[in-house]
């Protein structure tokens, strides 16, 4: 995906699908729409031509970031 960015350079985004994010995020899928539900967790998007969607690879990887550790 690409966004266009000031200047008019071109940024690009990977889109990851459920599938990745489960497993980077280490959460079940009934925990990810839980906090999709509470709105504590990135946005997902359509993929343009089907019907599935997709999360921002940058975002997750923000999302973990931040996540505090339980001890």
């Amino acid at each position: 995906m690409c966004h266009q960015r000031m200047g008019g350079v071109m940024e690009h985004r990977k889109l990851i699908k459920i599938h990745e994010v489960l497993r980077r995020c280490a959460i079940s899928r009934a925990t990810l729409y839980r906090l999709i539900s509470k709105k504590c967790f990135p946005n997902q998007v359509s993929v343009t031509g089907s019907r599935s969607v997709a999360w921002r690879e940058d975002e997750i990887q923000k999302w973990i970031n931040d996540r505090p550790y339980s001890k």
